[in-house]
């Protein structure tokens, strides 16, 4: 997939009006949950995605743990969103990594969601992706 691929993907999935907007979502998202997961995951989930879109993945080298709930706060901090814009980040967050998994393969994708735990929320941020995925062809 190339760059503008991926961001028009974003752009229509987040229901943006630009590219701009999709790319500050894409850009949040990525550093934000390669916060979260082991570097050489980073790198190799990265490896798969558009060129200018992979150093937003590989850049960060200090890995925490954090539940959803803190990846949320970081993407409202980071996006310049209101606190009433939740769910809006959320939503952009999900859209994003909906065009994620379908940029990587599965293998990685399932590799970087093995170090999210079930338990602290993460699935929610595959939410649409895992929707889309139950969707016949044409209906999504």
């Amino acid at each position: 997939m190339h760059f503008d691929q991926f961001l028009g993907a974003v752009q229509n999935r987040a229901q943006l009006d630009s590219s701009g907007p999709a790319l500050r979502a894409t850009r949040i998202t990525l550093t934000t949950l390669s916060e979260r997961i082991q570097p050489d995951e980073a790198d190799d989930m990265a490896a798969q995605l558009p060129m200018e879109i992979d150093r937003f993945v590989s850049e960060v080298d200090t890995v925490e743990s954090f539940s959803f709930d803190e990846f949320v706060d970081r993407l409202l901090e980071r996006g310049g969103y209101d606190d009433d814009e939740r769910a809006d980040a959320v939503f952009h967050a999900q859209a994003v990594m909906a065009v994620v998994s379908e940029a990587v393969d599965e293998n990685e994708l399932q590799q970087v969601r093995d170090q999210l735990a079930e338990k602290q929320g993460w699935d929610e941020l595959f939410e649409v992706a895992e929707h889309e995925e139950g969707l016949s062809p044409g209906e999504g």
